[in-house]
């Protein structure tokens, strides 16, 4: 697998039903045609994350319906119908392969036509809690954590009554400790050990179906995080259920939703990436001074951290950013090391958020600009362009009283021999300028020639000069330059 992979994000029930429509009749998931697979593979992508594939039951889709009125779907989807509502991805009743899916065959069938094109798969793995209708509620309640009369009277949407084999108990909602429950969940109660131990055994199944998964909210479950939110102790999970993992699949890669600056712990845990939130929210704010001191943090760190503009949690970066900044932004998160994700509908400019609770996404047309702009992108990771040493690089004052320096977001990428690779976006509303000090010298007597390979621009730099003073850069307000840098 390539160091800084490409991942891409894809919603299982809403892909099957654009494959399905074009088909004329219900597909399942190893029936994908070779066209979609291909174009993944054409795109330079490492990892597909397949989101959703688990089986739900009918309570997901009877809350989905009592969590939004239908306005609030008909945004995501302005010709919404009651038979789109089919729940929560994220509301599983087992880690068994969806019956509407084709089941477990199915999974495998899609799982080795992605490998035979070099392609991994990435599943869920939904730790905190499960759905209202999931076995346990009946079986083993005690798995849950429970409540009183006064909880479910005080904090409706934190409690409810089910109905289990030992008669009617009062059970928390799945949530975090800032917001309330997610009312299609149950809260598993890691303070049982018996909860602990069978959620291993479940993250060794899915590590038997697939190469990876993503877990969703992973710092729920650090004994600070879960006692904060319930009150409860609970012994650590993460390590020991990572450890039994790889040892049902050695190679298996686990990839942590998590935020509040738990990141660099769950990576300690044994996670492989964690969601660079950080990084996304200072590039959507346009804070390129706190962008650049997040990219001073250890190579340790960020070749484990998840670059992202989009996923299903948050709205369409093409709906946030006006055109100019999404491209720059998007320099600079995929030219970075770690992980790089891209979400369905992303590389065409799609606008609108699609719903989890909903079986398809808005219909829009592509964005041909946006669209131009990521097919060069992904050519460029795909041919190895951001691969190798990476390096965040000092820029200088191009001229005494000018601090536009401080606009610029700099690295260079390469091994010792040519080609390198420099990286320079002027992430502000003006116009910049800047020296930019190159990580490597050019040879003595020679001429550098730099390539844009985002553009269309050819520059020849006198080597002498360059090894002086560096690069000089002068930018328009929110542009870029990848170049390929070799000696003439």
């Amino acid at each position: 697998m390539r160091t800084n992979p490409s991942l891409y994000q894809i919603d299982a029930r809403s892909w099957l039903y654009r494959c399905s429509k074009r088909a004329g009749r219900n597909l399942d998931l190893g029936e994908i045609p070779d066209l979609d697979l291909d174009r993944l593979r054409d795109r330079g992508f490492d990892w597909i994350w397949l989101l959703g594939v688990w089986q739900t039951c009918p309570a997901a889709a009877a809350a989905s319906r009592r969590i939004a009125d239908e306005q609030h779907y008909r945004d995501s989807l302005p010709d919404f119908s009651n038979e789109d509502i089919t729940g929560s991805r994220f509301a599983v009743c087992s880690y068994d392969v969806h019956v509407d899916f084709g089941g477990s065959e199915a999974l495998r069938t899609v799982r080795e036509r992605l490998r035979t094109r070099g392609i991994r798969l990435m599943l869920d793995f939904v730790p905190n809690h499960t759905a209202l209708d999931h076995a346990w509620i009946s079986e083993h309640p005690d798995y849950y954590v429970p409540g009183s009369a006064s909880d479910l009277a005080q904090k409706p949407s934190d409690y409810f009554e089910a109905g289990t084999n030992a008669g009617p108990k009062i059970l928390a909602h799945g949530r975090d400790p800032y917001f309330p429950g997610w009312i299609d969940t149950a809260q598993l109660n890691y303070g049982n050990p018996a909860v602990q131990s069978v959620m291993k055994k479940g993250l060794q199944h899915v590590a038997t179906l697939c190469d990876g998964v993503r877990c969703d909210m992973a710092m729920l479950l650090l004994p600070d995080v879960f006692h904060k939110t319930w009150g409860i102790d609970i012994q650590p999970f993460w390590a020991d259920a990572i450890t039994g993992a790889r040892q049902v699949n050695p190679k298996f890669v686990l990839m942590a939703e998590v935020y509040w600056n738990r990141e660099r712990e769950l990576q300690e845990l044994g996670f492989d990436y964690t969601y660079d939130k950080t990084l996304y929210d200072d590039l959507v704010r346009g804070k390129v001074d706190a962008v650049h001191d997040h990219l001073t943090a250890d190579l340790t760190y960020q070749d484990k951290s998840v670059r992202f503009l989009e996923n299903h949690d948050e709205k369409r970066v093409a709906a946030v950013l006006p055109r100019d900044m999404h491209e720059a932004a998007a320099i600079v998160t995929y030219f970075v090391p770690g992980l790089r994700f891209f979400h369905d509908g992303q590389l065409e400019g799609c606008r609108v958020r699609p719903n989890i609770h909903l079986r398809r996404r808005a219909v829009e047309p592509a964005d041909a600009g946006l669209a131009e702009f990521y097919s060069r992108l992904l050519g460029c990771l795909k041919r190895d362009v951001a691969q190798g040493d990476w390096s965040l690089l000092e820029t200088l004052p191009a001229w005494d009283g000018n601090p536009t320096q401080t606009n610029f977001l700099c690295f260079a990428w390469g091994q010792a021999a040519w080609p390198r690779y420099l990286v320079a976006v002027n992430f502000a509303p003006c116009q910049s300028q800047c020296y930019v000090k190159l990580p490597f010298a050019a040879p003595p007597a020679s001429t550098l020639v730099f390539r844009d390979v985002m553009g269309n621009d050819v520059y020849d730099r006198d080597g002498a000069g360059l090894n002086t003073r560096g690069l000089f850069l002068d930018l328009p307000a929110w542009r870029y330059n990848v170049f390929e840098v070799a000696a003439k």
